[in-house]
């Protein structure tokens, strides 16, 4: 599609930045983390991993690897899936009980978004709270870097490897907000597709569609010179809006999406499959930490907010609990088709590298389009029909979209403008597909 943001009459940014950590991605090389460690002259480390990893294999060979390059670990685990406020808290004091010269992180992005929070905490502090944007927090600024970070996925989703943003659970308001600042992006990501061969199916799926949304969230968000202009370039944020980069890694990132996810979750022998999704998920991670997401992770916080009495297959997590790429992926039909209006070209685009059939579909049909190949691969893999599929019904709609009005940044850069009313029918809409 080549570069479509040039503009001379906009007021809007008239540039934007790429940022990635250094980024090593084949199978095996979770076992070159002490020698990457050590290129960087690092001693003691915290290494920040989750109570499911702990005792496997994944976690001995990444501190076997430490401590044979002559390193000393620490572990924190005390990590729960979905990360809240605490969680950062006991990260935080854990960093300060040590000297440590770097974090690294072994997990999903519960664990790596954690390791963000604490390492922010731990350098500035205060509450993570504070670093939130108004009103939910003070907007508290990060004033030097934090200790370095390398991240290490062990599922194809996430993408957190490659952002400057944590998301984490608020406990007294008991919904996720965001904390981006670059200071925050890790300094090497380690991308091992071996983490993922024993996933069950159901985490591969969920995981997938984070990706997916990842990348068709990008594609389809509002220009970054659509955002307002920002002078001084040191306080600029990577979650900018759509630009000529994270156009690029998300079609790629969809094209994944459309070739293996089916094939990942259904056949767990199929290692190409589930290859092509880890570094699917990298991609897509790059992208969203460049670009941003939008309507459909903002309205997956109302679902993780309200969600009752609901477990999900192949997590071991007491209810209620429903994982993060179902919150995001059961919305994002409906969305779509309200999103489409704005950009039309962009939804038939992100539709056909998803691979739908396009043959004669006009700039009317794209909503219905895109939002059909979605349906497409919820059904393949299993997915939840709709909101009715975890647990919500009609008496639910007005409280969903009351939590979800609250995610601004996201909300903003969204193609087309919506308000509470606009919201309500887009969950209206996504109570089931079929």
């Amino acid at each position: 599609m080549g570069c479509q943001y040039h503009d001379p009459n906009h007021n809007g940014a008239t540039s934007f930045t790429v940022a990635m950590p250094r980024l090593t991605f084949g199978r095996g090389t979770l076992s070159e983390l002490g020698a990457r460690a050590t290129r960087h002259g690092f001693k003691r480390i915290a290494l920040f991993t989750d109570p499911y990893l702990l005792d496997g294999p994944l976690i001995d060979t990444a501190k076997t690897s430490l401590v044979n390059s002559g390193i000393e670990v620490s572990i924190f685990s005390d990590i729960r899936v979905e990360p809240c406020d605490d969680t950062v808290t006991r990260g935080a004091e854990f960093l300060n009980s040590g000297k440590f010269d770097a974090v690294v992180s072994v997990g999903g992005g519960s664990v790596i978004d954690s390791a963000k929070g604490a390492l922010l905490v731990h350098q500035h502090g205060g509450n993570i709270i504070d670093y939130f944007a108004a009103p939910i927090g003070q907007g508290k600024p990060v004033p030097s870097p934090v200790l370095p970070h390398i991240a290490c996925p062990t599922t194809s989703g996430t993408g957190s490897e490659c952002t400057s943003i944590t998301v984490i659970r608020i406990n007294n308001l008991n919904t996720k907000f965001v904390v981006a600042h670059p200071y925050l992006l890790p300094m090497e990501a380690i991308v091992d597709p071996q983490c993922c061969d024993s996933l069950p199916p159901n985490v591969v799926a969920s995981t997938g569609f984070d990706l997916c949304c990842h990348a068709l969230e990008c594609f389809t968000a509002r220009e970054h010179t659509q955002h307002a202009k920002i002078e001084n370039p040191n306080i600029r944020q990577y979650i900018q809006g759509a630009n000529p980069f994270s156009d690029m890694v998300a079609k790629e990132a969809m094209q994944i999406v459309d070739q293996y996810l089916v094939r990942g979750v259904n056949d767990s022998s199929d290692s190409e499959a589930r290859d092509k999704l880890m570094w699917g998920a990298t991609l897509a991670g790059i992208a969203f930490g460049n670009c941003g997401t939008h309507l459909p992770h903002a309205m997956s916080y109302g679902i993780t907010h309200l969600m009752q009495d609901i477990t999900t297959e192949g997590y071991p997590i007491d209810s209620p609990f429903v994982p993060h790429g179902i919150s995001v992926v059961v919305n994002a039909p409906a969305i779509f088709q309200y999103t489409a209006e704005a950009t039309p070209e962009r939804h038939i685009q992100g539709a056909l590298c998803l691979g739908a059939d396009v043959k004669g579909a006009s700039t009317k049909d794209a909503g219905e389009v895109l939002s059909k190949r979605l349906i497409e691969l919820m059904r393949d893999t299993h997915m939840p029909n709709g909101l009715s599929g975890v647990g919500f019904n009609q008496s639910h709609i007005t409280a969903l979209a009351e939590s979800s009005i609250r995610q601004s940044r996201a909300i903003a850069n969204a193609p087309r403008d919506s308000n509470l009313v606009d919201i309500e029918n887009m969950y209206q809409s996504a109570l089931s597909y079929w």
